[in-house]
């Protein structure tokens, strides 16, 4: 059982993040998810969806789905590492591979699962512990939480964090020109490709020539 003591706790957490307008309540939709939905009875806009191209709710989509589950059922019943992959899985993947003209392509569930793996995959490798030399990531200061929340997943000591003034090329150079030569196994630089908490974009152009310069990862995180 919970003791006393912590669930008076919790409830004054609770009462302290009403009172400073901190708490999240989820607002539940009553029609399919699109730039107009239905809310409480009432139809309001939706600005906060990922639905940029309105697909969300589009025929073709609804009977794909639709074909999809007489064939393969609803649901894996697990997550894809055990025995949750089916072969729509890979037939998407290698259709998303095809028009990227990459040699491979790997989904997740979402773009923030897929930033928390990406990082503790590269820097957690067991053969970077047979390395003296540690990893360095160049992380723009407005990068996502995402990608944030995937530097912290790294194993301390096998990681070094450098972080760059949002869209500043000039220091960032300063901050690979620095390192150049160094003890580093892999440098990577990240950024958002267009920032979703401030609207901007990242000069990928010329970031792009940087990281090719200075033998350096570019890593792009786009929604």
């Amino acid at each position: 059982m919970y003791t006393p003591s912590l669930v008076g706790k919790l409830q004054q957490s609770l009462d302290d993040l009403k009172k400073n307008a901190r708490d999240k309540r989820e607002v539940a939709y009553e029609s399919p998810q699109g730039a107009v939905v239905s809310v409480d009875g009432r139809q309001i806009l939706q600005f906060a969806a990922n639905n940029y191209l309105g697909l969300a709710n589009h025929p073709s989509i609804i009977k794909a789905a639709i074909e999809a589950l007489h064939t393969y059922g609803y649901g894996t019943a697990s997550v894809r590492f055990i025995c949750g992959t089916q072969t729509i899985h890979r037939t998407l993947e290698e259709r998303l591979a095809a028009f990227l003209g990459v040699e491979d392509v790997i989904l997740y569930s979402s773009c923030f699962a897929a930033n928390e793996a990406f990082f503790a995959t590269i820097v957690n490798d067991p053969l970077n512990d047979l390395s003296p030399a540690p990893d360095v990531v160049y992380s723009d200061e407005l990068n996502h939480a995402s990608i944030i929340d995937g530097l912290r997943l790294c194993k301390g000591t096998r990681l070094t964090k450098r972080v760059y003034p949002h869209r500043n090329l000039a220091a960032l150079e300063a901050l690979l020109q620095q390192d150049a030569g160094g003890s580093f196994r892999f440098r990577i630089i990240a950024t958002d490709g267009v920032f979703s908490m401030e609207g901007s974009t990242a000069q990928l152009p010329t970031l792009i020539e940087l990281a090719e310069h200075y033998g350096t990862l570019p890593f792009v995180d786009d929604s």
